[in-house]
C-alpha cells in the first residue's frame, strides 16, 4: 500500500525484469489480471506492477479532484517515481486504456510503450454513462449508492459480468478471485459512475491529441466485443497512429486477456527496451500485411 498525493494506492508487484504496469477497467480491480492469469504469465520475464485504480479494490478516491484519466495517469506516474520504476510498458484494459493513453500523451519520455486492450478512444454514445451518471452526483449520488443503486448493483452484477465476457463464458476463476461484495461497495459504485460520466468528454479531449502520441502502441481487441465497437475504436486508432500495431482476435469479446493472454504477453514483448516496436503500423494488420512474429506464431493477428 502506497501513500501518493493524498491517495491510499494499492498495488501488487511480482516478478523481475523490465517493468510492466497493469491498469484495469471499470467494475473490477487489479484482481482481474490475477484471475486471467496475466500477472503470472508476465511475471516470468518482467517486473509486473498491477494497481487498483482510485476507488477500486483497496485504493481510496478522495473528493479533492476530478478523477479524469489524466488525473489518474498523473497519480500513477507519481507512484512509479516513488517506487523507482523507470520507463515501463503501460498496459490498460477498457477504461484503463484511457488512463494508459493519458500517461503516454503527458509523459512520452517516461514510458517504453503502451498496450491498449478493448479500449474506448473516440467520443460516441455510451448508454452506461447516461444510466450511471446520477450515482456520481454529490448528495443525491451518495444516497443512491447506499440504497437504490447498491441494491440494483447486487442484482445486476452477474448479468453485467456476463455482458463483459460475451460471447465467451465467464470463467470460474473470475468469481473465485474477485469478491462480489468488493465490486458493489458504495465507493466503487461511485468510481464506476464518475469514470463513466467522464468517458465521452475525455475521449473527445484525448482523441484531439492523438497526433501528439510519440510512443509505440500495441492495440488488441476482440471481433465480438459488445461493450466497445472494435471498428470504431481500435481499428480507427490504429489507422490514426503511425507507430502502432493491431491484433483483432476472432471470436473474442471485451475480456480479451482471458481468451488469449498469450496474445497480450506477445504484444508486451514486441515493445523493445529502446522503445521501438518490432513492426510498424503498416506491417501489423490486415490481410496482406505482416504482424509481429510472436503474434503470427500463435495465429492471432488478422
Amino acid at each position: 500500500m502506497l501513500e501518493v498525493d493524498g491517495v491510499r494506492l494499492h498495488c501488487v508487484e511480482r516478478g523481475a525484469g523490465s517493468p510492466v504496469v497493469l491498469l484495469h477497467g471499470n467494475t473490477v480491480s487489479h484482481r482481474d489480471f490475477e484471475a486471467s492469469g496475466l500477472i503470472d504469465r508476465l511475471a516470468r520475464h518482467h517486473r509486473v506492477i498491477a494497481f487498483d485504480r482510485p476507488g477500486f479494490g483497496h485504493s481510496s478516491r478522495p473528493r479533492d479532484r476530478l478523477w479524469t484519466p489524466r488525473a489518474q495517469g498523473a497519480l500513477f506516474k507519481a507512484a512509479l517515481a516513488q517506487m523507482g520504476v523507470e520507463r515501463p510498458v503501460v498496459l490498460g484494459h477498457s477504461m484503463g486504456s484511457m488512463v494508459a493513453m493519458a500517461i503516454g500523451l503527458d509523459d512520452p519520455a517516461g514510458v517504453r510503450g503502451l498496450v491498449l486492450i478493448g479500449g474506448y478512444y473516440y467520443p460516441s454514445l455510451r448508454v452506461d454513462a447516461l444510466l450511471t451518471a446520477p450515482a456520481a452526483l454529490p448528495v443525491l449520488g451518495d444516497v443512491m449508492r447506499y440504497t437504490v443503486t447498491a441494491l440494483s448493483a447486487r442484482l445486476l452484477l452477474e448479468r453485467l459480468v456476463e455482458t463483459m465476457f460475451m460471447p465467451n463464458d465467464v470463467p470460474a476463476a473470475f468469481w473465485d478471485v474477485l469478491s462480489r461484495e468488493m465490486l458493489v461497495r458504495p465507493v466503487q459504485i461511485r468510481a464506476n459512475a464518475e469514470d463513466a460520466a467522464f468517458m465521452i468528454g475525455q475521449a473527445k479531449a484525448s482523441s484531439e491529441r492523438h497526433g501528439e502520441l510519440r510512443v509505440p502502441v500495441a492495440i488488441i481487441a476482440g471481433t465480438d466485443d459488445v461493450v466497445v465497437d472494435v471498428e470504431a475504436h481500435s481499428v480507427h486508432l490504429h489507422e490514426e497512429l503511425q507507430n502502432s500495431s493491431l491484433v483483432v482476435l476472432p471470436g473474442a469479446g471485451h475480456m480479451v486477456h482471458y481468451v488469449a493472454p498469450e496474445a497480450v504477453v506477445a504484444a508486451v514483448n514486441t515493445l523493445q527496451p529502446d522503445g521501438m516496436p518490432m513492426s510498424a503500423s503498416s506491417d501489423s494488420i490486415p490481410a496482406t500485411n505482416e504482424a509481429p512474429a510472436e503474434l503470427q506464431a500463435i495465429g492471432l493477428a488478422v
